[in-house]
């Protein structure tokens, strides 16, 4: 049985409204797809930019059968798909190329992209941001707010970046076991869905949790753990840290220790390496020196 994992975010608002589509809207650029495609730049650019290289498919198009028919879905728009695709590509795919080389990115990073461009709501009061399955694919959901969120990396590491990251990580946790001795630092705080209600989301980092998420079950605690790292600066991590006082911190850091003991022994990554990578290209990305729009082929 395939085993799906999913990051949940707190249900701050409900927007969004339904895409209506004519039938001029149905043209090459569609993001729904219709039978046979007529494939576009954006297609072209996608063939260069992962499917040759990484042997990745990076599905911006509408299919009902790769959509969870337990939520509503709509498509994802197609020039905030495009954008989506080159910041996925610079901030997460060639960090791993940069630290870890292009082999381990080839073999390990996920065969498939889905997009759809609303979030997946759920009935408690939290709507999901991505999830992984099969080791092969991520979901990322919500691509239609992006054009609001693309000029903070805050706000993209809080959407989009982070969640890759995190979905990642679970990629390889399949591929090779996490340590064993991870899931008793707080064994038996985990509270399982009852992380997004109170009292548990509040005061989380004084309890030894980088996240009110992390505190669903350890698989994504651990998930949590290297995603947020290597996705915000040392200077927020340190924040983090005070926050979470003596006691908080000592169990976060003896987290940390493990997960960076886990991707060196396993994958031969340095974590900090990696997050100086992500940090370096995150900085690019919001001064604006990435054309994100652009689809010529080089």
């Amino acid at each position: 049985m395939k085993k799906q994992y999913a990051l949940y975010i707190l249900l701050l608002a409900v927007a969004g409204s339904f895409l209506a589509c004519s039938e001029d809207d149905l043209n090459p650029t569609s993001v729904i797809t219709t039978g046979e495609k007529v494939k576009n730049d954006f297609d072209r650019w996608l063939e260069a930019n992962y499917v040759n290289p990484y042997n990745i498919t990076f599905k911006y198009r509408y299919e009902e059968i790769e959509s969870d028919l337990n939520y509503y879905t709509v498509p994802a728009d197609y020039a905030q798909a495009v954008e989506l695709a080159h910041i996925v590509k610079y901030v997460c795919v060639e960090a791993y190329d940069e630290v870890a080389g292009f082999d381990f990115t080839r073999a390990y990073f996920p065969k498939e992209f889905f997009l759809i461009g609303e979030w997946e709501y759920r009935n408690n009061g939290t709507f999901i941001l991505g999830t992984a399955e099969g080791g092969k694919k991520v979901l990322l959901s919500g691509v239609n707010y992006l054009d609001q969120y693309k000029n903070s990396i805050a706000s993209l590491n809080h959407y989009y970046l982070k969640t890759i990251h995190h979905e990642f990580t679970h990629i390889m946790n399949q591929t090779k076991e996490m340590p064993t001795a991870y899931q008793f630092i707080t064994g038996s705080d985990y509270v399982a869905d009852l992380w997004s209600e109170s009292p548990y989301n509040a005061g989380y980092l004084s309890r030894g949790f980088i996240s009110a998420y992390a505190q669903m079950e350890y698989t994504e605690d651990f998930a949590e753990m290297l995603s947020m790292y290597v996705c915000y600066p040392a200077s927020q991590w340190q924040a983090w840290m005070n926050e979470a006082g003596s006691a908080g911190a000592s169990l976060i850091d003896a987290k940390l220790t493990l997960v960076k003991q886990y991707m060196a022994d396993s994958w031969n990554i340095d974590v900090d390496k990696l997050r100086d990578s992500i940090q370096r290209r995150s900085a690019d990305l919001e001064a604006g020196k990435i054309d994100l729009n652009d689809l010529t082929l080089k």
